[in-house]
């Protein structure tokens, strides 16, 4: 049986020669008549022991067939099992996948594992009934795209139009096979949804000019953080420079193993995520500022600002993670690259924030060279700290000697 078309033998489609040379040389070594005899449903006196040694020789299983969509159901065929590991003499095509009206996957009744039930129309039955009534102890190869999906030894006659496929299955690879059998043959189409063709020249020129922006909105940052933070704001550089070596990283090594490529789109996450990697120190920084304008020093600042600030950073980080989360599952396309960085990037923001920057600070509070308010960019909170406590009015338990009238 096939789950396949008939297509036309004599047309290859709008293929280029070498292409269409490949189908031709496939098509006279593996559907030569001579493969199978008329004892075997083929159209040669008898089988050319010969031409099936070369046919098999020359089949190779793990490479592409040039033969899908186009071989010829009415010759013989030699193919190869689904997993690659078997190779088959198949004689021309008897019964179609059109003629399958249903097949499900069913529990075994009479032992462990599971069957695929499989039943046949009017002419699938009649076809089925004599081809199974003439082939006891012969198999019965189910083919789709030129490989064969299953191929069953016939146990006896099966008439009625209704067939169990038994064997090694599973529930789940029972499943996969009835729905091959089931919709293999069907007539289906896709449509493109979104189609974009960039040349390779300009792709590269967009790739490179979406990463100068990057190394433009990176530089940036740092100098923000050098002007207004000051010694923090190395801190700051120290801490993004790692973030994104530890992206770079994961991005090699994620296109090394499972072929990732960093795309257009990616690299807008990647952009998007510096700024919220900022924010991230900002507001640390800035609970910092506030704890000594109450009058802290900077080392006893450094552990009330963490506990206050690192509330709101893991509460916005958990919600950008989100978005990018259910962005990624819902969007197609392009975009999601952007939600794949932009969440990648908001852990690794957590995980540098929480290990690298918290550690870091906490290290120069402890200095006495470094914790400077000056040098680290709290002058001004320091100063304010001071004047707030000049102007404090001063009172006095004490109470001075008092003059009574005699």
């Amino acid at each position: 049986p096939t789950t396949q078309p008939a297509p036309d033998p004599g047309n290859t489609g709008a293929v280029s020669p070498e292409v269409a040379a490949q189908i031709k040389a496939a098509r006279d070594i593996r559907q030569n008549p001579a493969l199978a005899g008329v004892e075997d449903g083929g159209n040669a006196p008898q089988a050319d022991q010969t031409a099936q040694q070369t046919a098999l020789l020359s089949l190779n299983c793990e490479g592409d067939d040039p033969l899908v969509g186009n071989d010829d159901p009415n010759l013989p065929l030699v193919a190869c099992s689904q997993e690659g590991d078997e190779k088959f003499v198949l004689s021309k095509v008897f019964l179609r996948g059109t003629d399958i009206s249903d097949a499900n996957a069913a529990p075994n009744s009479q032992g462990a594992g599971f069957v695929v039930n499989l039943s046949f129309n009017g002419t699938g039955s009649d076809i089925w009934a004599k081809f199974t009534a003439a082939n006891v102890g012969q198999r019965a190869a189910f083919v789709l795209d030129t490989q064969v999906v299953s191929a069953p030894e016939i146990r006896g006659p099966i008439p009625g139009g209704n067939t169990e496929i038994s064997g090694n299955f599973n529930q789940r690879t029972a499943t996969a096979l009835a729905d091959v059998l089931k919709y293999g043959s069907l007539p289906l189409s896709f449509q493109s949804s979104d189609a974009e063709t960039v040349s390779a020249t300009l792709g590269l020129a967009s790739l490179q000019a979406g990463i100068i922006a990057g190394a433009i909105g990176l530089l940036l940052v740092f100098i923000y953080c050098l002007f207004y933070y000051r010694l923090l704001g190395v801190l700051t550089i120290l801490s993004l420079a790692l973030s994104f070596a530890i992206v770079y990283a994961i991005i090699v090594l994620f296109g090394r193993f499972i072929g990732y490529s960093l795309d257009l789109a990616g690299v807008a996450g990647l952009i998007v995520a510096i700024g919220f990697t900022a924010d991230s120190f900002v507001v640390f920084f800035e609970r910092l500022k506030d704890e000594m304008r109450e009058g802290r020093t900077f080392r006893s600042a450094v552990p009330r600002a963490w506990v206050r600030a690192r509330r709101t950073i893991l509460s916005a980080d958990a919600v950008l993670f989100l978005s990018a989360a259910v962005l990624y599952l819902l969007a197609v396309g392009q975009v999601k690259g952007f939600a794949f960085t932009l969440g990648m990037s908001t852990v690794l923001d957590l995980i540098v924030v929480f290990l690298v920057t918290h550690p870091l600070v906490a290290m120069v509070s402890r200095s006495k060279k470094l914790s400077n308010p000056k040098l680290v960019g709290l002058g001004a909170a320091h100063r304010e700290s001071h004047a707030a406590e000049q102007t404090q009015p001063a009172s006095s338990g004490r109470t001075g000697p008092t003059v009574k009238e005699a």
